[in-house]
């Protein structure tokens, strides 16, 4: 997953939902980013479902709604014809459950649209909240001895997604401008730092770690600043970062959330994203 990259920031890429390819774990190829999520969510809460199911409305005529969840549906509405097709589902078969995602363009034109869905018939509701802005972003430099393309020091400008999952409280599951700040405060702990796996520690005195590893380019020894220098429990994958802002997170978040998901794209067109629950004793 290397790219390599100024520490500094460069001139941005704007990445739509073409140019990425989203595979949920089953193998089916998902439309968007929304439904990505939504299938991780499904997955991670233990709750099987059929993708692109078929409904037969009237007669021959069909409809293919995102998702089913035993006798209940799910749809994402990304676009226009997604609308009148969840509109058509609502006036033909007024007894189907049917709850729907749709962006805020989008769902303030259909007053049934919902901003949450819910997967057993108790009273509380799970509901989930994305955060992405061009803000949440950090620099950061790394070495993995163990690839040989970037056992060599090189750095990122990566990007952050974060999905907040829990139960609804007062119809929220947190606050968009807490949820944002708490963010971007875990991020900056982060931004500007050398990420290495603590294994190559070899000594450290008050001010610098002491690093060395034999790796495919040569042995490397060095002395870091402890003030820029991050050691992770593990390889300083992109995978094992996006666990670190879920630990770094999982404190601030509100009693009521229960998991949270963190998309890392290193580059553009790939990334990592890991799921974890937040409560005690699950990270």
């Amino acid at each position: 997953m290397c790219r390599y990259l100024p520490l500094e920031k460069s001139m941005k890429r704007v990445v739509t939902d073409s140019d990425l390819r989203y595979l949920d774990r089953r193998g089916n190829l998902l439309r968007s980013r929304a439904e990505y999520s939504i299938a991780n969510i499904l997955s991670f809460l233990g709750h099987n479902y059929e993708y692109n199911a078929r409904v037969i409305t009237d007669g021959l005529n069909f409809v293919d709604l995102d998702f089913k969840i035993g006798d209940r549906f799910v749809e994402v509405i990304d676009s226009e014809a997604d609308l009148e097709k969840f509109k058509l589902v609502k006036r033909k078969l007024p007894a189907l459950e049917v709850l729907s995602i749709g962006q805020s363009s989008h769902a303030a034109k259909q007053d049934e649209l919902e901003s949450f869905f819910t997967f057993s018939s108790s009273s509380s509701q799970v509901g989930s909240i994305f955060i992405e802005d061009p803000s949440l972003a950090f620099d950061y430099a790394h070495i993995l001895p163990l690839v040989e393309k970037c056992s060599i020091l090189h750095g990122h400008t990566s990007t952050v997604m974060v999905e907040i999952i829990g139960t609804m409280k007062d119809n929220l599951v947190m606050d968009f401008g807490e949820a944002k700040r708490t963010i971007k405060d875990a991020l900056s702990t982060l931004d500007h730092k050398f990420f290495i796996s603590q294994q190559y520690l070899k000594g450290e005195d008050d001010e610098h770690f002491q690093i060395a590893f034999e790796g495919p380019k040569g042995y490397f020894n060095l002395q870091l600043p402890k003030t820029t220098t991050f050691l992770l429990p593990g390889e300083a994958t992109v995978e094992n970062i996006s666990s670190q802002i879920i630990k770094l997170l999982a404190p601030k978040m509100p009693a009521n959330v229960e998991a949270l998901g963190v998309y890392v794209y290193e580059g553009v067109s790939k990334g990592a994203h890991i799921i974890a629950k937040t409560k005690p004793g699950k990270l």
